[in-house]
């Protein structure tokens, strides 16, 4: 059997229908497969923010490897379902929406995407359209009925944070990485002294903050 990568492309299968690793199972087929539960989770912030104050968990470009929170199991699925909803799309286009929609905090993987977007196919929620790298996903008439059902449910998956912080928290350190990364190649020995106080002076602060 063959299934379909993320560039809409088949990948080889091992004997008895088992893909490859890493892919997901199976082909779009359009139409008829069996019903369950679908979604895998995303990455998590790195490491490095603890006690030895900012670490190689944060970067220069944002927070943690690659800037991803660490999505639940159901995040992906329904934030597929919640953006087919508005328009038909293809694995990539989902992707860039999710990262856009999010400011950057939420940026899932191929990995979780298209075996998500496999799943839905095999529940009859959506539908592939198009061959290889053309191909887009739509809602099929099962799918609009189920996002008409569990709307609060699928708004639920953009919720990175109850008061809508974690993506301003992100950013925010993000900038101050990139400004960290010009002062360990660019700034003078006593340049980076005082930035080193400064430092000192604000994981302090952050601390502080932690304990109230």
């Amino acid at each position: 059997m063959k299934g379909i990568n993320e560039h809409g492309n088949p990948f080889p299968e091992h004997d008895h229908g088992h893909p490859e690793p890493g892919h997901g199972r199976g082909r779009f087929n359009r139409g008829k497969g069996r019903r369950g539960p679908g979604g895998h989770g995303g990455g998590g912030f790195g490491p490095g923010f603890g006690p030895g104050g900012f670490g190689p968990g944060f970067g220069p470009r944002g927070f943690g490897l690659g800037g991803s929170r660490r999505a639940n199991r159901g995040d992906v699925r329904a934030a597929i379902l919640s953006l087919l909803a508005e328009a038909p799309s293809n694995g990539y286009g989902l992707i860039k929406t999710i990262a856009e929609k999010t400011s950057g905090a939420w940026r899932p993987s191929p990995g979780s995407v298209y075996p998500t977007l496999q799943q839905l196919v095999d529940e009859e929620l959506i539908v592939a359209v198009g061959e290889g790298r053309r191909t887009e996903f739509t809602l099929t008439d099962d799918g609009k009925a189920y996002v008409a059902e569990h709307e609060e449910e699928l708004a639920n998956a953009w919720n990175t944070e109850a008061d809508g912080t974690a993506a301003a928290f992100h950013q925010s350190v993000g900038k101050l990485m990139g400004v960290v990364h010009q002062f360990r190649s660019a700034a003078t020995d006593e340049q980076r002294q005082a930035a080193i106080e400064k430092l000192d002076e604000t994981r302090r602060a952050l601390y502080l903050i932690l304990a109230d």
